[in-house]
């Protein structure tokens, strides 16, 4: 379990994630040695799963962000494998999650634009196997998107 100082070095590895070591060390207060040894440690435990990229895809072109929710049809006892599978295979799916409840999944759908967009759903979408309910969510705005909790 992270103690306060590996909640410090977190807090300021979320601030600024691309930061040096040298840079956290000093912010929160530890040597680098000791700072490289307890982001080691956190790897090990999984609290750390790696460092990534976040791209915005409005700065790329991809102005339309759908969010659809999906129930299947669970008489067919493959439906599960059988959607995951087709859905992965849409390359406009960002995300993929699954759910306990009246919803199955959820994935995150971008577009170029509208047209682009009704392209996907008809062509893509709408082709996937079974479907129960369909649901799309169009982003509207993003209001938190950090994934932080106070630490």
């Amino acid at each position: 379990m992270p103690d306060s100082t590996d909640r410090r070095i977190l807090r300021q590895l979320l601030a600024e994630p691309e930061a040096s070591n040298a840079a956290l060390a000093e912010r929160a207060g530890v040597t680098t040695a000791a700072l490289w040894r307890r982001l080691e440690r956190m790897r090990e435990a999984g609290v750390l799963r790696g460092v990534q990229a976040r791209i915005d895809w409005r700065a790329m072109g991809w102005a339309v962000e759908v969010s659809l929710r999906v129930t299947l049809d669970k008489t067919n006892p493959r439906a599960f494998d059988e959607f995951l599978a087709a859905l992965r295979q849409v390359p406009e799916v960002i995300e993929i999650q699954s759910f306990l409840g009246s919803v199955d999944w959820r994935a995150s759908v971008i577009a170029r634009d509208m047209a682009h967009w009704q392209q996907v759903y008809r062509d893509r979408i709408l082709t996937l196997p079974h479907i129960a309910e369909l649901d799309a969510l169009m982003l509207v705005a993003t209001i938190k998107d950090s994934g932080e909790l106070a630490l």
